[in-house]
């Protein structure tokens, strides 16, 4: 009976496909047929011994039904999959296996699965970064009211925010390539890092099967991989769901019927938003992703206690990377293509962009009066002041803030009537918002 929501509710049938049992068996098979082909090339063992050993070790042959049962009575798994391997390889079976211990087989194993994982998760980040740098050129001069501690600031573009999400994520992708070959390594060392039961040529034998398996290799083993490697790697999965549920907070904050701007696609045809209230239209893809954010981020801590082992290694990381692997993995893609769509089919609002900006009224222009003024050449400190306590009575008096500009014989003495309005006009002050948004669709195309 199901009981992890990844079984019946949450991730993509990719992603779930290389943490699978199966494949996980099938990993640590290709591993075998590497470590078999590498033994015969330095002459350890025969070609045609290596060779059915490759050919055999297939889940195809190697059953998981049968792994399974002879590893509930022993107790070892990897023990498990070298019986069952070399009971289907006959007389070559009492070559498999020689030299290595279990580790050699997961870690390198899992590097293969990680690789496959890592492969899925960019591709993941490139396609939502075209999709934010598509809809950032959409509305490169859609403006809007910008804000700071929830309360309204100065006018910026839907463009600038999306555009900035976009290089975000493109310096996750980064972020993630960088890391990968620190990550995406085996080992081939036995029981403690010596290699000792490889005998003379275990370097080289190390070396043959990593190239087999297209890894880099751990240049400095105990009897497992370096688990810094894993908390690093997690620690960027981790990174990018935190960038991910700011963009679908965003989303849920500006949704909000106070405010109105954007809203996540609600598919009035057929869509329920609620049980009982008919009429709502709730951001559920957005809090969706807000939620898993939490448990990909949870994942960094068991990550950073896996790594404190003892001596050359303990057990107390398996079982806790069991889960906390392909879980992070799976959750992070499943949250990736959500927001994808989330962004694709984003409704964005301008009326209601411009009623907001309005609603904000003048007084968010305060900015660009100080500056009109210095430009004029009163001090910075005194403008500040004269439009700090302008806008201040204007606020207070639920007023116009113009009104106090006009009355006031500091600001009149410096500013026309008309070189006030062109500083009250938000379409005016946007800087370099444009040009930015252009820079950045340049670098991440």
């Amino acid at each position: 009976m199901p009981v992890c929501p990844l079984d019946f509710r949450y991730g993509r049938p990719e992603m779930k496909a290389v943490f699978d049992e199966e494949n996980r068996l099938q990993r640590m098979l290709d591993v075998e047929a590497a470590l078999a082909q590498a033994q015969a090339k330095v002459g350890n063992i025969k070609q045609d011994h290596a060779d059915i050993i490759k050919k055999t070790a297939s889940t195809r042959f190697v059953k998981l039904e049968r792994v399974r049962e002879i590893d509930q009575k022993i107790n070892h798994e990897v023990t498990a999959v070298i019986r069952v391997l070399s009971e289907q390889c006959g007389e070559s079976g009492k070559f498999v296996h020689v030299g290595a211990t279990s580790n050699d087989i997961l870690d390198s194993g899992a590097a293969l699965q990680l690789r496959d994982a890592i492969k899925i998760i960019d591709e993941d980040l490139a396609r939502l970064k075209r999709t934010l740098a598509k809809r950032a050129k959409e509305h490169r001069d859609t403006i809007m009211v910008g804000r700071t501690h929830g309360q309204y600031a100065l006018p910026i573009t839907l463009g600038l925010k999306l555009a900035n999400y976009a290089l975000e994520v493109h310096r996750h992708q980064l972020r993630l390539r960088e890391c990968s070959p620190r990550v995406l390594v085996g080992k081939m060392s036995g029981a403690v890092g010596t290699g000792a039961g490889f005998g003379l040529k275990a370097l080289e034998i190390q070396k043959l099967v990593m190239e087999q398996l297209g890894l880099g290799v751990e240049e400095g083993p105990t009897q497992i991989v370096a688990r810094d490697r894993y908390v690093e790697l997690v620690s960027v999965l981790a990174n990018v769901a935190c960038s991910v549920e700011k963009f679908a907070t965003e989303v849920r904050n500006l949704q909000r019927g106070e405010i109105g701007e954007v809203a996540e696609f609600f598919d009035e045809s057929v869509q329920v938003g609620s049980s009982t209230m008919a009429h709502k239209k709730n951001p559920v893809t957005a809090e969706n992703v807000c939620g898993l954010a939490r448990i990909v981020r949870s994942f960094v801590t068991p990550a950073q206690e896996s790594a404190l082992l003892w001596h050359e290694r303990d057990l107390t990381n398996s079982s806790a990377e069991r889960f906390f692997i392909p879980h992070a993995f799976v959750l992070l893609d499943d949250m990736l293509a959500k927001s994808d769509g989330l962004f694709a089919n984003l409704v964005v609002n301008k009326e209601q962009m411009e009623r907001n900006l309005s609603r904000a009224g003048s007084v968010i222009m305060a900015e660009s009066v100080l500056i009109a003024l210095v430009g004029k050449g009163m001090g910075r400190q005194e403008a500040h002041e004269l439009i700090r306590k302008c806008s201040m009575d204007a606020q207070r008096a639920c007023e116009d803030f113009k009104s106090y500009l006009v009355a006031n014989k500091s600001v009149v003495a410096l500013l026309s009537e008309k070189e006030i309005d062109a500083a009250l006009d938000p379409r005016g002050y946007l800087g370099s918002a444009g040009q930015t948004v252009d820079n950045i669709l340049r670098i991440v195309a």
